[in-house]
C-alpha cells in the first residue's frame, strides 16, 4: 500500500463492459520526505486508480496494486490493478504529524 494525492479525475467512455460505472481518479503517489521526515513530498509520477470510497481532488488517500487491487469486493474479477481503498485523515512519523486533512490546523501534502 501507499499513499497518494488525488489531482483530477478521467473519464473514458469506450471500456470493457465490467468497468462501466467505476470512478476512475488520476494520482499522484507520495513519501515522507527522507532527509527530514518532516512532510510529505510527491515521488514525480502519476497513476491512475479505480476509486472504491468516494475520494474527491486534492485528497490524501490510500491505495493498493497489483493482485491485491482485485481484492475488494468492488474490484473482484475486474481488469484492475490500483485501487484507492482509504481517504487518509492524518500520518504521523516519528511522533510527529506530516499530514493533516484539510480543515484542520494543519495544511495537507505539499509537493
Amino acid at each position: 500500500m501507499f499513499l497518494a494525492k488525488v489531482t483530477g479525475s478521467m473519464v473514458a467512455t469506450q471500456k470493457v463492459g465490467s468497468m462501466v460505472g467505476k470512478k476512475l481518479l488520476v494520482i499522484e503517489p507520495y513519501r515522507v520526505d527522507p532527509q527530514t521526515h518532516t512532510e510529505l513530498k510527491s515521488v514525480g509520477r502519476t497513476l491512475v486508480a479505480v476509486d472504491t470510497v468516494g475520494a474527491g481532488e486534492g485528497e490524501l488517500v490510500l491505495v493498493t496494486q497489483g493482485s491485491s487491487a482485485r481484492l475488494t469486493p468492488e474490484t473482484k474479477n475486474l481488469p484492475v490493478d490500483t485501487v484507492i481503498i482509504g481517504i487518509v485523515d492524518s500520518v504521523h512519523v516519528e511522533d510527529q504529524c506530516v499530514y493533516m486533512k484539510q480543515g484542520n490546523t494543519e495544511s495537507g501534502p505539499q509537493g
